[in-house]
């Protein structure tokens, strides 16, 4: 009888209350099947490093692997040719945040996102003076540039720059390239949605929850490839690309950042959880919440309670039904895949 019991009470373990996905700490959470910056943030946390350190190797070990090409140097490049990184860090107990945008010239965008934690009284620096911090932080200044992000580059220029991020300007913009100018008559079709490989993932999102359910989270990306210079999405902007607060949990957003960012995803997640809601209802509550206005974007939340409980949503669009994810706990012997279908 009692192999049967302990059979029982691990299942009720593995599925939790209103069907949420096992609760045990730690845990470590992120978007995306990247297994390696799953395990670098669970060995950080087995070798006694804080959740905080956890995010950030974790999200450090895809700015080197380059994860899908869509973190880390050598991948989007923007309409210009240059790969620029945006990211943050948030520590759940203290509040603060550390975030870069438009960085250039440094490949470790988390790691200056931490220090914008330790060393100044800010909470996000952007552009050139942020890589100028960054090399006074003793990060190298390196070239973003490689071959794969040239010839992505090279090959969007042949096809006459399409897709784009343009909209109401001379030259017709969904036909050729620029330098564009302003239409005096400013048309307001929303028709005009920009082709998307959805395929191309653009963030590595993170929730880390130690033993004492304190909760660290962060973000790395190298944004919309083809963008236009200058432009930052949702991953460094705190309550949209991810958020954190250890008396409540994390949550953590990919996707379309232009859209999703006014949403403040993350934020309006981990306040669902506050409340006692489910993390899996507390992500498809606020998937359901942008349907509403875009019924079209491409988006994913994750989201994980003080209790380790957790969860995921995505919005189901054509070639886009279900989000991979990863999760390392006390419950498995390694980093497992998961998979949710999409709402």
């Amino acid at each position: 009888m009692a192999p049967v019991v302990r059979f029982l009470l691990i299942a009720l373990q593995l599925v939790g209350p209103c069907g949420a996905a096992g609760a045990a700490l730690p845990l470590v959470i992120n978007t995306w099947a990247f297994r390696k910056a799953t395990e670098t943030a669970w060995r950080t946390l087995q070798l006694g490093g804080s959740e905080l350190d956890a995010v950030e190797k974790g999200c450090g070990q895809c700015e080197v692997d380059q994860c899908d090409g869509s973190v880390g140097y050598g991948g989007s490049p923007d309409e210009s040719g240059e790969t620029t990184l945006d990211a943050m860090i948030m520590d759940g107990n203290t509040m603060e945040v550390g975030a870069v945008a438009d960085l250039r010239h440094v490949k470790n965008a988390i790691g200056v996102a931490r220090k914008v934690i330790e060393h100044t009284k800010h909470t996000l620096l952007v552009g050139e003076s942020a890589t100028l911090f960054a090399v006074r932080m003793g990060f190298p200044y390196e070239d973003l540039t490689t071959q794969r992000s040239l010839s992505i580059y090279s090959r969007w220029l042949n096809q006459s720059c399409q897709p784009n991020y343009w909209k109401n300007v001379v030259p017709d913009s969904s036909k050729s390239c620029g330098p564009y100018k302003r239409l005096e008559k400013v048309s307001f079709d929303e028709g005009t949605i920009s082709q998307r490989n959805i395929h191309s993932h653009d963030t590595i999102g993170m929730v880390v929850i130690g033993k004492s359910g304190t909760v660290a989270s962060g973000t790395s990306t190298n944004g919309g490839v083809h963008k236009i210079p200058g432009r930052v999405g949702d991953s460094p902007i705190a309550g949209a690309g991810s958020y954190a607060d250890s008396t409540a949990g994390g949550a953590a957003a990919t996707g379309d950042g232009d859209t999703m960012m006014r949403f403040l995803p993350s934020y309006q997640a981990v306040e669902y959880m506050r409340m006692g809601t489910d993390p899996t209802v507390a992500c498809q509550k606020v998937i359901s919440r942008i349907q509403k206005h875009v019924p079209e974007f491409f988006g994913a939340v994750i989201c994980a309670n003080t209790t380790g409980s957790y969860g995921a949503a995505c919005n189901k669009i054509p070639g886009f039904t279900q989000f991979h994810f990863m999760v390392f706990s006390p419950l498995q012997s390694q980093p497992a895949e998961q998979v949710v279908d999409c709402i």
